[in-house]
This record gives structure tokens, sequence and C-alpha cells, in this order.
């Protein structure tokens, strides 16, 4: 199995889509030792941004997250800490 980007793109699908997308690629991350991964939710309604949102805070993979700076993405992009995988 290839290595996990640094980021995933997700903007342009729907919540439930993203949602199941996000968690894969969560695990994913979790299990390639990535400390910091960027999310890609666009823009648009903020629907998606509000429900990356809620996934995140909830999951238990992620140790912290927050809005991406101008330079990171800016207010389309997410910043994501994952949880060490030697402290689980």
């Amino acid at each position: 199995m290839p290595l996990p980007e640094a980021e995933v793109d997700l903007h342009g699908l729907k919540v439930e889509e993203a949602r199941l997308q996000l968690d894969r690629y969560l695990n994913d991350a979790f299990l390639s030792g990535l400390q910091f991964v960027r999310v890609i939710h666009g823009k648009g309604t903020g629907a998606l941004r509000q429900a990356v949102g809620d996934q995140l805070a909830n999951h238990p993979l992620v140790k912290s997250f927050r809005p991406a700076e101008f330079d990171e993405g800016g207010g389309g992009v997410t910043i994501v800490e994952m949880v060490s995988r030697y402290l689980c």
C-alpha cells in the first residue's frame, strides 16, 4: 500500500462522502506515522468545513486541529495534528 500524502482534498464532495474519505485518510495517515496533515475542504458555504471540524473534534486519532494560515491554504484548509503512534 502506498504511503498517504500529507493532505487530503475533500472539496466538492458531499458531506457524507467527505466524512467517509476523511476517516479512511486519518487512519492511513496515523498508520504511516504522519504528524501533521492538511485537510482541504474549500470555502463554499461552510457546510463541509463545519462537518470536517465536527469530525476532527471527535476523532480519536486527532490531537488538535486549527484553521490554516494564509500561506498554508487559508480558509479552505484545516491543519491537523495527529496523535503519536507511540502513545497509543
